[in-house]
């Protein structure tokens, strides 16, 4: 028999999860937490999933991908927080999770932990190496400054400027605190980086980045990795001047030169225009004390030189006299010149009278008779002389043809190719060769082979006969001259 249905309400699986759900966000609408974050899990929607947890709970929380782009740190495991958002339950898997809005490191602790982190891992990377770090102009045309326009550190800044050496200033307006301050400061420096060098504006030559002094909370901004990494990839060089002398970021062990204070920076930006003014005037009245040193010392060796120098009086006095002497003997020289050139004159003229032409040319022509009856007899003899040797040279090449000595009875040997065969051994049975007779030439096949003692003995050589010595010719005496036999 089937049982009454009691007095309770009966809920379908989802009304029981939602009503479960409005109870808990009615009752923890807002809550504030404190805890050590867990396992850490960025989704690709920007969504953060992460735990917080003590030594005896968890609780699973999420960030949304707008809250999560407002943390001013990475959340990562075994972090110390404080959280505040509210709690909510996942019906889909029967769990409840806190729905983060806001998340800070808990205390200046957990910052400095973080932030050592961090340091480790730039330097291990090597942006704080100082090979890496540029050199201050001495003197920019332009400066940029990356700060809040509205605070009073622009104000020193331009104000330090103006007092030791004013120079052409551009500002990028950025928020120095806050969750967005990270993403302008790392946003400028970039900007004055992508300036052209002869765009309308012009570019900086250094970068001043500056903000007052402050909690570490309020300087976090410039511990943020985007930051650093902006600064170390600046090829403009860069100061950095965050906080008091006592405050240091991440940003001061990647900048080129950290400052002080703001002041401190403009003040390693620009040297101070009245001390180079006077040392200029030190170094321009130096250069004129030196040049009338030098002149005068000058001026005193020229007046020693002068006093060893004879007096020109003296000078003109010796060639003077030597001019007068000379001028005296000019008119018995012209005198004396004139007379020669007469004389010779009258040499050459009496040889060219007619008698003495004709005399000359008889002479000239009995030489030439002379020469030609002694130059027909040398040119016969030198001639006989040149054909004699013409002959005797070509007996001589005439006894080195081969073909007088086929006439002899000799033969040449040659193989199928045309080479002349000079040894029998290199001929084998049924070898073509060609023999070269002195009148005739004829093919022939080697037939036979040679014997052991006539292949392995060379062919004798015919011994050169020695050529007979010439007998000596008889001296013919000369005619009339007797004979002692």
């Amino acid at each position: 028999m089937e049982q009454p249905a009691g007095n309770l309400h009966e809920f379908s699986v989802s009304e029981l999860a939602g009503s479960l759900k409005r109870t808990v966000e009615d009752a923890f609408g807002h809550v504030r937490v404190r805890g050590e974050l867990g396992r850490v899990v960025v989704a690709k929607s920007g969504h953060v999933y992460f735990d917080i947890k003590d030594e005896r709970a968890v609780i699973a929380s999420i960030a949304w991908k707008g809250t999560a782009a407002r943390f001013r740190f990475r959340p990562e495991e075994g972090l110390e927080v404080i959280i505040e958002g509210k709690l909510s339950t996942y019906p889909g898997r029967s769990q409840y999770q806190l729905i983060v809005e806001s998340m800070e490191p808990a205390g200046a602790g957990a910052l400095m932990a973080l932030l050592e982190e961090r340091k480790k891992q730039f330097a291990a990377e090597g942006l704080f190496d100082p090979a890496r770090k540029q050199p201050i102009p001495f003197l920019p045309k332009t400066i940029g400054v990356v700060t809040s326009p509205t605070g009073a550190v622009i104000r020193d800044i331009l104000h330090r400027l103006q007092d030791r050496f004013p120079r052409h200033v551009l500002l990028w307006p950025v928020l120095v605190q806050g969750e967005k301050a990270a993403e302008q400061i790392a946003e400028a420096i970039r900007g004055f980086n992508a300036l052209p060098v002869d765009g309308p504006v012009p570019r900086p030559d250094v970068l001043i980045v500056a903000r007052g002094g402050g909690s570490i909370e309020d300087l976090w901004g410039f511990n943020e990795e985007i930051v650093v990494r902006a600064a170390a990839e600046s090829e403009i060089p860069l100061i950095s001047a965050v906080g008091h002398e006592t405050d240091t970021t991440l940003i001061d062990y990647v900048s080129d030169r950290r400052a002080p204070t703001p002041t401190g920076a403009a003040e390693m930006a620009v040297p101070v225009r009245a001390e180079l003014k006077s040392d200029i005037d030190a170094l321009a009245a130096r250069l004129v004390s030196g040049l009338s040193r030098h002149i005068e010392r000058r001026r005193t060796e020229l007046r020693g030189v002068v006093r060893a120098l004879p007096r020109p009086q003296a000078l003109l006095d010796l060639k003077r006299q030597r001019f007068d002497m000379v001028a005296d003997r000019l008119d018995p020289a012209l005198l004396n010149n004139a007379a020669e050139k007469r004389a010779r004159l009258l040499v050459l003229e009496a040889g060219l009278k007619p008698e003495a032409l004709r005399r000359d040319i008889r002479q000239r022509r009995d030489r030439i008779a002379d020469r030609s009856a002694r130059l027909g007899p040398a040119l016969q003899r030198s001639a006989r002389d040149q054909r004699r040797r013409l002959e005797m040279l070509g007996s001589r090449i005439e006894a080195f043809n081969y073909s007088k000595i086929l006439d002899r009875g000799f033969a040449v040997v040659r193989d199928a190719d045309g080479a002349i065969v000079r040894a029998g051994a290199a001929l084998a049975a049924g070898n073509a060769v060609e023999l070269e007779f002195a009148d005739v030439r004829r093919k022939a096949v080697i037939d036979g082979t040679p014997s052991d003692a006539q292949a392995s003995a060379p062919a004798p050589t015919p011994a050169a006969k020695p050529r007979p010595k010439p007998k000596p010719k008889a001296k013919t005496p000369p005619a009339g001259q007797g004979t002692l036999f």
